[in-house]
C-alpha cells in the first residue's frame, strides 16, 4: 500500500543514496570515536585521581630543590605532600584574592627562605577582608626558623577569570609564582608554591588546610551522549534505507499502473 507521499515521489537516485550513506557512515564513525575518546579520558582521569590521593596521603617529603625544578609537572607532582624548613620574609608577603568555604578574602602568600638556600612561596592560608592588614594579625607572624608542611602546587600564571594580575597595583588574582617573585625581588625561587596544611597559626590566622582537591569527572556522561547520538544517526539511516526499499518494491505497483493508464 502506498502513501500520498509515495505517489508524489519515486525512489531516490543512486547518487543521492550514496551521498546519504557516506555522510551517515562518517557521522556514525565520528560520534563513536568521540565516545571512545571520552572513555579513554575517563580512564586517565581515574588514574590521575588515584595518583593524587596517594600523594596527598603519603608521608611528607622534602620540597624539591633546584636540581629537580626542571622536571616538575602538574601530572607528576601537583598535590605532593611536602615539607620545608626555613624562615619567613614577612615583609614581602602577598595577598591574593580568594573564594573559599569560609567566604571571600585573601590567601596570604609569604616567601620562605629554606635551609637549603632557595626560596619557596608558601600559601599560609586564608584571611577575611577585615584582616588583610598585617597589623590586625600580628600574632600570626612567625619569626625565626619554622617548618612548613603542605601540598605542592603548580604556579597559576596570568591571573583569575577575566582578571589579570596587576603587580604594579599590587592586585593579585592568582598565585603566579614568577610574577610574585619578580614583584617582591626574590631570587632562586622555586617554580611551585606550597599550600600550608591545617596546623593552627598563632592567633588563628591565616587559616591553612583549605586546599580543594577535586577533579570533575563527567567523561562517562559525555561518552554515553556521543554513543546515543551515533545510535540515533544509525536509526535515521536505517529508516531511510527501509523507506527506499519500500519505494523500490512498489515500482510496478498502483503508482506505475496509474501512469500507464494515463498514457493509454
Amino acid at each position: 500500500m502506498t502513501s500520498p507521499g509515495d505517489r508524489e515521489r519515486g525512489p531516490r537516485s543512486t547518487r543521492t543514496l550514496l551521498v546519504v550513506a557516506v555522510l551517515a557512515l562518517v557521522g556514525v564513525v565520528g560520534l563513536v570515536a568521540l565516545g571512545a575518546w571520552q572513555l579513554e579520558r575517563r580512564d586517565w582521569k581515574l588514574h590521575l585521581i588515584a595518583q593524587v590521593e596517594q600523594r596527598v596521603d603519603a608521608a611528607a617529603v622534602a620540597a624539591p630543590g633546584q636540581a629537580g625544578w626542571s622536571t616538575i609537572s602538574a601530572d607528576n607532582d601537583e598535590y605532593r605532600h611536602v615539607k620545608a624548613t626555613g624562615h619567613f620574609l614577612n615583609d614581602r608577603e602577598t595577598l591574593v584574592e580568594a573564594v573559599t568555604e569560609r567566604g571571600s578574602g585573601f590567601w596570604v602568600v609569604t616567601p620562605l627562605v629554606t635551609d637549603q638556600g632557595f626560596t619557596v612561596l608558601i600559601n599560609r592560608g586564608f584571611v577575611p577582608p577585615e584582616k588583610r592588614d598585617v597589623a590586625t594579625r600580628t600574632a600570626g607572624q612567625i619569626d625565626g626558623e619554622t617548618r612548613v608542611t603542605g601540598l605542592l602546587r603548580i604556579s597559576e600564571p596570568g591571573g583569575g577569570f577575566l582578571r589579570g594580575n596587576d603587580p604594579k597595583g599590587n592586585r593579585w588574582y592568582s598565585r603566579d609564582v614568577a610574577a610574585i617573585a619578580a614583584a617582591r625581588q626574590l631570587t632562586e625561587t622555586a617554580p611551585y608554591f606550597i599550600d600550608a596544611d591545617a596546623t593552627p597559626s598563632a592567633g588563628g590566622l591565616p587559616v591553612g588546610g583549605l586546599t580543594v582537591v577535586a577533579f570533575p569527572n563527567n567523561h562517562l556522561i559525555y561518552a554515553l551522549t556521543w554513543f546515543a547520538l551515533a545510535l540515533m544517526l544509525t536509526g535515521a539511516a536505517v529508516f531511510v534505507a527501509i523507506d527506499e526499499w519500500r519505494l523500490r518494491t512498489n515500482v510496478g505497483g498502483p503508482r506505475d499502473a496509474g501512469a500507464r493508464n494515463a498514457q493509454g
